[in-house]
């Protein structure tokens, strides 16, 4: 039987309502809803997404404070969001984000799971 789900490099977590990321390119300027987040990337809603290839400056808003991160759009949702990959964060903002991701995924074991 063929697997039909797709092989990610790291486990994507469900982002907390309150997580946002500015983000810009030479053409735009724009604050967006984070849905989904991993250590390789994350999909970012916004009704104008950029264009698929284009580099993009962002500031991640965390419990743990800003990541200044650089991405390259992936794939386009035309007006509904983008998919981002990481390309480059400084070592201290890939910490702080290794970390937050380890809260989000304590928050999303079932309870019976802790031992």
């Amino acid at each position: 039987m063929a697997e039909s789900t797709i092989k990610r490099r790291y486990p994507r977590h469900k982002a907390p309502k309150s997580a946002v990321v500015a983000w810009k390119t030479p053409e735009q300027k724009e604050v967006s809803r984070v849905t989904t987040i991993a250590l390789g990337g994350l999909f970012i809603q916004t009704r104008n997404p950029a264009k698929k290839g284009s580099t993009l400056q962002m500031l991640i808003v965390t419990p743990r404070g800003y990541l200044r991160v650089r991405a390259n759009v992936r794939s386009v949702m035309p007006g509904e969001g983008m998919g981002v990959a990481i390309v480059a964060m400084e070592a201290e903002d890939r910490g702080k984000l290794e970390r937050w991701l380890m809260q989000l995924t304590e928050r999303e074991e079932p309870a019976g799971a802790r031992a």
